[in-house]
């Protein structure tokens, strides 16, 4: 495996060719993220370790992480450690992560719903990164109100296309936004993602953010920290 630039950042990140890579997704997560420094931060679903090292640079107390396949949390955990960024890893489903609670969790979830039959020849890796059926939307906003303290955070990004689904599930467990931001390929274009700061308990007015154009750099969300 050879490194690769973890965009907006100086980290250098390995990937295995059989498990999904970080892709823009990750990095507009990366970027939208906000995270404080007395925070307990947990990655549902943290693949190769990309988010918790976006999340890293906040430098919060505690860092976590979390992934159905040993092989995979062992990627990650190679990754933290390559930059000595203390953190614990759990292998597993969030769905049954319990005894602990979080000021924030971070989530690039699986996109495609149970219904889609174009990923049945994907290796376990892949599907488990892509199809809803490890984690469906429901289940992953049931996790995060047992997970998060009160006002805790989420901070999600899912298909634009998706979204009145996400507020359904949001709403059913009293949790606002606070934040949202939606992302085009290009100008005059359908939105292809959104980015969500999802509030339990207490929540101010929604704001809603400038939209990012993928093939314009210049809009991409700054990080806090760069503040």
């Amino acid at each position: 495996m050879c490194p690769d630039y973890l965009c907006g950042t100086d980290f250098e990140i390995l990937q295995n060719g059989d498990m999904y890579h970080f892709n823009s997704d990750t990095e507009l997560l990366g970027r939208f993220i906000r995270i404080r420094h007395r925070d307990a931060v947990l990655d549902v679903g943290c693949n190769n370790g990309a988010l918790m090292l976006y999340a890293s640079l906040y430098q919060p107390a505690k860092l976590c992480g979390i992934d159905l396949y040993e092989e995979v949390t062992a990627l990650a955990d190679s990754n933290l450690n390559r930059y000595g960024i203390a953190h614990e890893l759990f292998t597993g489903k969030v769905q049954d992560l319990a005894g602990i609670r979080f000021d924030a969790l971070i989530c690039n979830p699986p996109y495609f719903n149970t219904g889609n039959e174009s990923l049945t020849n994907e290796n376990r890796y892949l599907k488990a990164a892509r199809h809803e059926k490890y984690l469906p939307l429901e289940e992953l906003f049931e996790s995060a109100d047992r997970l998060l303290k009160d006002n805790g955070r989420l901070f999600l990004v899912h298909r634009a296309s998706r979204l009145n689904e996400i507020m359904s599930c949001m709403l059913s467990r009293h949790m606002k936004a606070c934040r949202i931001c939606f992302a085009y390929e290009s100008e005059g274009k359908n939105a292809k993602s959104v980015l969500l700061e999802i509030r339990k308990g207490k929540c101010p007015e929604l704001k809603t953010e400038p939209p990012v154009y993928l093939d314009d750099r210049t809009t991409f969300p700054k990080p806090a920290y760069q503040d």
